[in-house]
């Protein structure tokens, strides 16, 4: 029985530019024929991978339990031989020898060609094996031939390391139980075969109604200039707006409980802190300038069996409008209530709904009402688990 874990929010952020595209400006999108206010996916999964940190400083996750995104790793690696008693220059080039025989090519700069994502886990038992192989890890010969592009020169590196070595070594990236990676899975341009399909989908946030940009024009004045001196020593723009956005995520809990290597316990922790890092976090785009912490409020959580995911943003398919004393907020969430009991009527299917309301929105008896964020965790939790 396939069992799916949906998260729907709305979360009415203050004048803010929490994402901005490449000239700077908040980033958007057409939908519904009308310009709407966008937060990417990437923006809010970093955000969440941020908290997951936060979370471990709780001691509610391990530090093992998560991963790093990186193009440094040889950094710790080479960190972690020292401390196994090797010279630090000796460790940093039996990593990089290493992570070349992978084909994992590491650049004159110490770092490698894009960014991996990998366990911490991962890290360690590397660490361990560059250990336990140490002198088999020499220099390959004949890796590099001039005229040659660099591409072609990193898999003549991996071809001509040690069939063993490189057989050792490519067993150790397998995603050891790393909750970050599990969710959001992971692709290694060069280890294919080591690649991971994600448990989870998160969506681009966009607001329920149509925005235009807006223009904050800045001056700033040196503090100890002459009094007789008028005007600004430093003027600009900054573009903002503000919105309330629909945020929608699913999670595949099979497919997150494989991806753990079936370490039901584990995948309870990473799901409950993903839940609860969906609603808390937030993007740092301009907060120094905006300070726009504001958080959700209206969540729904649904754990739904044997039925296809239901992204709900076509509630908002026309542009939300609102009489000056109504609130948009609580006119977006009846309207994404009105959206899921008209989708529940036609294509059925059991499951259990549970919301936070702190918008006072009417719902009309859809789902189980709950008044805290621990609260909705917890039934949440309950219900995958039944």
């Amino acid at each position: 029985m396939k069992t799916i874990v949906e998260i729907h929010a709305l979360q009415n952020f203050a004048p803010s530019n929490l994402n901005r595209d490449d000239t700077g400006a908040p980033k958007d999108a057409l939908f519904g024929g009308t310009r709407r206010a966008r937060v990417s996916s990437q923006c809010f999964k970093r955000a969440i991978r941020q908290r997951f940190d936060g979370l471990v400083k709780k001691n509610e996750l391990s530090a093992d339990d998560i991963a790093v995104r990186t193009k440094r790793l040889l950094q710790p690696l080479a960190a972690a031989l020292v401390d196994k008693g090797h010279d630090e220059n000796e460790a940093a080039e039996k990593a990089k020898m290493a992570l070349n025989a992978m084909g994992l090519a590491v650049k004159d700069d110490g770092k490698t060609e894009y960014l991996l994502f990998v366990g911490r886990r991962e890290i360690s038992k590397l660490a361990d094996t560059i250990d336990k192989l140490w002198d088999r890890i020499v220099p390959a010969e004949a890796v590099t031939e001039e005229g040659k592009k660099a591409g072609k020169n990193k898999k003549r590196a991996a071809r001509n390391a040690d069939p063993e070595l490189k057989k050792a070594l490519e067993q150790i990236f397998d995603g050891v139980k790393a909750v970050d990676v599990a969710l959001f899975g992971r692709m290694l341009a060069d280890m294919p075969q080591k690649n991971q399909d994600a448990a989870c989908q998160v969506a681009h946030a966009i607001s329920t109604h149509a925005v235009e940009r807006e223009f904050d024009f800045y001056t700033a004045v040196d503090d100890i200039k002459p009094e007789d001196t008028a005007g600004a020593d430093m003027m600009g723009t900054v573009e903002f707006n503000s919105a309330c956005f629909y945020r929608y995520a699913v999670l595949d809990w099979e497919k997150l409980v494989s991806n753990l290597q079936e370490d039901r316990e584990l995948a309870v922790s990473g799901l409950k802190a993903f839940l609860e890092a969906f609603v808390v976090a937030e993007p740092t785009g301009k907060q120094n300038t905006f300070a726009a912490h504001n958080p959700p409020e209206f969540v729904a959580v649904a754990v739904r069996r044997n039925t296809a995911p239901r992204n709900l943003a076509n509630a908002f398919e026309t542009a939300v409008r609102v009489r000056k004393e109504e609130s948009i907020t609580r006119k977006s969430a009846e309207l994404l209530v009105q959206k899921a009991k008209a989708l529940q009527a036609a294509y059925g299917g059991a499951g259990q709904t549970f919301i936070l309301n702190l918008a006072d929105a009417q719902i009309d008896g859809f789902g189980t009402k709950v008044e805290t964020l621990d609260a909705l965790l917890d039934n949440a939790l309950q219900a995958v688990k039944e």
